[in-house]
C-alpha cells in the first residue's frame, strides 16, 4: 500500500526487505507484553541488549511508516532487569492508544500463529500463505485464518434509568452495562435481545448500533448498542450475574473509571444525553 495512505496503521503480512532503523517490537510471553517498568514499549535496541530471542515472529504492518513486529517469547522467560511483563488491561493508562491497538493486534496474531502450526483436519504441518494472513495445509488444502469472535455490549434504557449488572469477575462493588458473545446463526441485534433476556429476564427492543472496539481479551470485536426496555422484571441467574438493577442517571453505582473502553463510552453517552450535557 502507498505511503500516502490515509490510514495511520497499514496492516500487512509480508516481511519487508528493510525493517528500518527502529522498528516497533511487541513481545509477548503468553498474553503478557514486555514493557518498561513505567508500562511503555521498550525500544528494539533494549530488547536486543538483553539477548531476548523470539520463538516465532510475525510482521504486523506499519504504524505511521514505522514497521511493527510481534514476537512470541518463551513461556517461562523471566523479565530482564528494568523490564516487566504486563497484561494489556494493565497498560491502558500508560501505553499510547495507537500502540495499545497494535499490541492488541499483535497478541491475537501471536496466539493464532502458535495454535495453528498443524492442520486440525489431518495433522499436517501448516504453511504460511503469501497472499494473505493465513496458514494452509499442503495435504488437504484446509485454510486457517486468525480468529475473531463478535461480541455485543448494550446500554438498555428505561426513561432516565439504565440497566446495569455486576459480574462475579468484576472488582468489588463495580457495575457495568451488559455484554455477551454473538452465537452462530444470529445477528448482533438478535444477540443483544437474547443476552439481555438470558441474563436479566428483561425484554428490550429498538436496538441501535452505537460504536465498536477491538477487544483482544482474548479475540473479540465488541459491537456496542443502545436499546429500550419493553417489559419484564429483573431476575438474574447465579452463573451469569451476581446482581442487576435499574439505576437513575443521578444515582449511579460505582462503575469502571476512565473512558478507555466501550462500556464506559456507552455509560458516558447515556449520562450526557439524560443530563442534557
Amino acid at each position: 500500500m502507498s505511503e500516502e495512505s490515509p490510514l495511520s496503521f497499514v496492516p500487512h503480512h509480508v516481511f519487508p526487505e528493510d525493517p528500518g532503523a527502529a522498528p516497533l517490537c511487541f513481545a509477548f510471553r503468553k498474553r503478557e507484553m514486555l514493557v518498561t517498568e513505567a508500562g511503555l514499549l521498550p525500544p528494539v535496541e533494549v530488547i536486543d541488549e538483553h539477548g531476548i530471542e523470539a520463538v516465532r515472529r510475525q510482521y504486523l504492518g506499519a504504524l505511521k511508516g514505522v514497521h511493527c513486529y510481534s514476537l512470541e517469547l518463551e513461556a517461562e522467560l523471566k523479565a530482564p532487569e528494568g523490564l516487566a511483563f504486563r497484561d494489556l488491561r494493565m497498560l491502558f493508562g500508560s501505553l499510547e492508544a495507537n500502540l495499545h491497538a497494535v499490541a492488541g493486534r499483535a497478541v491475537q496474531i501471536i496466539e493464532w500463529d502458535r495454535t495453528h502450526q498443524f492442520c486440525g483436519e489431518c495433522g499436517e504441518t501448516m504453511v504460511l500463505a503469501s497472499s494473505d494472513r493465513s496458514r494452509s495445509c499442503p495435504s488437504c488444502a484446509t485454510p486457517m485464518y486468525p480468529r475473531l469472535a463478535p461480541a455485543m455490549i448494550v446500554a438498555v434504557e428505561r426513561g432516565n434509568e439504565i440497566l446495569l449488572g455486576r459480574s462475579p469477575h468484576f472488582p468489588a462493588g463495580i457495575y457495568s452495562v451488559l455484554a455477551g458473545f454473538v452465537e452462530p446463526g444470529e445477528s448482533a441485534e438478535e444477540a443483544v435481545i437474547r443476552e439481555v433476556y438470558e441474563e436479566t429476564s428483561i425484554v428490550c427492543d429498538n436496538v441501535q448500533y452505537y460504536s465498536s472496539q477491538a477487544w483482544p481479551f482474548p479475540n473479540s470485536l465488541m459491537l456496542g448498542f443502545t436499546a429500550q426496555y419493553v417489559s419484564g422484571n429483573i431476575d438474574t441467574e447465579a452463573d451469569e450475574l451476581e446482581d442487576a438493577d435499574w439505576f437513575a442517571v443521578d444515582d449511579l453505582p460505582t462503575t469502571f473509571p476512565g473512558n478507555i473502553s466501550i462500556s464506559q463510552w456507552l455509560l458516558n453517552d447515556f449520562i450526557e444525553r439524560k443530563r442534557g450535557g
